[in-house]
């Protein structure tokens, strides 16, 4: 509650905390529309492909050119400006830089500009969280090796959900569930770049003209960024995903209390402990009463008939026995409040959200029949979508990571609905994100043989 003060202070000593931000897209931008009026920080690198687009980026959220004319990170340190590059590898190893920032989006730069950051003993906020699912766990472990601070991006809905479990257990509830809203049917899992805009109520045009683009778009549509989320809050939190991974129930905010338990007690839940993402909409397609489709959620258990009496007193809404009851956060401002990551890891040493643990995976899932000779083309593309599933059960399958499922070519046929396997596809292991994920596999692997106990532990 103090980061603020922590900032003004840094500014008044003149000692602003200096960042460096790879990627300057819509994430990107937001943070970087947000900075300037933020004392304290500095940003003093951007790293992008195309440094003119960065330029672009900068001019439409309201910079002055004469901000990024520096002609190195030094210059920009001591000048207060901010350096344009397409060499990211060279920012992070810049002196003057304590935080970087991950906007890219891509996994293997993601994990790349990780590993460069345990090297250069820089603090990385991972926004790139298809990176973090990919090879968060061993990336978090690098980091503590190095001293360095690992976290999620404030602002994007895991490190917010993160968040509400901390709240919820430094308070003293057991954590039943925990989650977000999203728009979803079950027909949205074989939705294409060429199908996505009809689901959005948008004309091709209209997309076209706005500059968006329908994979990525149709990745949160599909269910896949569901499911990468799903499985970076089970990792940070110790939550875990339900045997077939999300069932995204229809539910307003006004109902989580009595949906979001065990079925035991009425609710959906196959465990207490686990993540679950709801729908916005009815499975008929009608909308939700008072959904939480822009949000967050947690639902907790009250330890004891006292506590149950209180939440009555306090207008808590509850299940029908007033034991359960939830807090829940209506929107997220993405980048926008990004700044409370990059303050939090250079501030107090601390992340908003990091993995502790491999508990919740991302699998490739044919959207339709694939031939043996299709090539993958990644999230929110026309063969695959990302399914959440436990990580344990992933890797007994031998299932390949969603991350890793773009531009590889199978090797045999895959029918509907089935999970692509390593075996399915003729992958290059000598790249280095599949060695990284290789390595974090093998890890795992090792540690539940000697811990047999802890592959369904709700937390290690």
């Amino acid at each position: 509650m103090n980061l603020a003060l922590k900032l003004r202070q840094r500014a008044e000593a003149g000692k602003p905390v200096r960042v460096g931000l790879i990627g300057a897209g819509k994430f990107g931008s937001m943070f970087l529309a947000q900075a300037p009026r933020t004392p304290g920080l500095h940003v003093a690198g951007i790293a992008d492909l195309s440094p003119a687009r960065a330029a672009e980026a900068l001019a439409r959220v309201g910079w002055a050119p004469e901000r990024h004319e520096p002609r190195s990170v030094d210059e920009a340190v001591k000048s207060g400006g901010t350096f344009l590059t397409e060499d990211a590898a060279a920012m992070i190893a810049a002196p003057g830089i304590d935080v970087v920032i991950d906007a890219t989006g891509h996994p293997p730069s993601g994990i790349r500009h990780a590993l460069l950051c345990c090297e250069q003993r820089k603090h990385i906020v991972m926004v790139n969280v298809e990176a973090d699912v990919l090879a968060g766990p061993l990336l978090a472990r690098r980091a503590a090796e190095a001293g360095i601070v690992y976290s999620m991006a404030y602002g994007d809905q895991p490190a917010l959900i993160a968040e509400l479990v901390d709240w919820a257990r430094a308070a003293g509830f057991d954590v039943v569930a925990a989650g977000k809203g999203t728009k979803y049917l079950p027909a949205y899992h074989a939705s294409t770049p060429d199908t996505v805009w009809g689901h959005y109520g948008l004309s091709p045009e209209a997309a076209r003209l706005g500059g968006m683009n329908p994979q990525m778009f149709n990745s949160f549509l599909d269910g896949t960024k569901s499911a990468i989320e799903m499985a970076a809050v089970a990792n940070a939190t110790g939550l875990l995903p339900a045997e077939d991974g999300l069932a995204f129930p229809a539910c307003g905010v006004d109902d989580l209390p009595r949906l979001l338990k065990p079925r035991a007690e009425g609710g959906v839940l196959a465990q207490k402990g686990q993540v679950e993402v709801i729908s916005s909409l009815e499975r008929d397609g009608r909308p939700v009463f008072r959904d939480l489709r822009w949000g967050v959620y947690v639902t907790f258990e009250a330890p004891s008939d006292y506590v149950r009496r209180c939440f009555a007193e306090y207008g808590l809404v509850t299940d029908p026995g007033g034991r359960y009851a939830a807090m829940y956060k209506p929107y997220h401002l993405i980048g926008l409040e990004l700044g409370i990551s990059v303050a939090s890891a250079a501030l107090r040493g601390e992340p908003t959200g990091s993995a502790t643990g491999f508990r919740g995976d991302a699998v490739a899932t044919a959207k339709r029949d694939l031939a043996a000779g299709e090539t993958l083309d990644g999230e929110g593309g026309y063969t695959v979508y990302g399914k959440l599933m436990p990580a344990p059960r992933s890797l007994a399958l031998g299932a390949l990571p969603i991350g890793l499922a773009h531009g590889v070519r199978l090797s045999c046929a895959v029918k509907a609905g089935e999970s692509v396997r390593w075996a399915d596809v003729a992958c290059d292991e000598r790249e280095p994100a599949v060695q990284v994920r290789r390595e974090m596999e093998a890890l795992f692997r090792r540690e539940w043989g000697n811990r047999p106990g802890e592959r369904s532990a709700a937390a290690e």
